[in-house]
């Protein structure tokens, strides 16, 4: 992207649970439009997570350790709040199908609101080589100790099969 001026700091924020190649081509293709991509994990005490928080803010940094401008951490509480204490004004969300958007679009224009229009979001399709991969298809496979090799990263694989035995 060196034709093109980077924005300041934006966010990719998820759960991870796990840690899919999908959200590691978001992240990647992000952190090329951005001089600080903070990847931040959901702390969402309503689901039921495979992984920790904890566990899955250190998967994230050992996945992103050679992307010089990915910063991990974790957040809870609304997103917009988190935005503002990094500075953020852009909230990268990834795509994978149509049914997302419905969904997204509503979080993105809620996000805008409750900001008072100093947050957008911006969409990043998915590449087709990732558009069937879910977090929870994966967790699935796994489950049933199905191959997850093209869906993980091997040490995540690891990683979710030691949870599952």
């Amino acid at each position: 992207m060196s034709s093109i001026a980077r924005m300041n700091n934006g966010i990719y924020p998820g759960s991870f649970d796990p840690l899919t190649l999908g959200h590691m081509d978001v992240i990647h293709r992000a952190a090329g439009m951005f001089n600080t991509l903070h990847v931040s994990v959901l702390n969402n005490k309503e689901k039921c997570p495979l992984f920790s928080v904890e566990e899955r803010v250190n998967i994230l940094r050992e996945a992103t350790k050679d992307i010089e401008n990915v910063r991990v951490d974790s957040f809870s509480g609304l997103l917009v709040n988190y935005a503002r204490e990094k500075e953020a004004h852009i909230i990268v969300r990834g795509l994978r199908a149509i049914t997302d958007f419905d969904y997204e679009l509503q979080i993105a224009q809620t996000n805008r609101i409750l900001s008072n229009g100093e947050v957008d979001t911006v969409f990043l399709t998915t590449s087709l080589e990732y558009a069937y991969l879910s977090s929870s298809s994966v967790r699935q496979i796994a489950s049933f100790n199905g191959d997850i090799s093209m869906c993980v990263l091997p040490f995540v694989a690891e990683q979710i099969y030691k949870k599952f035995n």
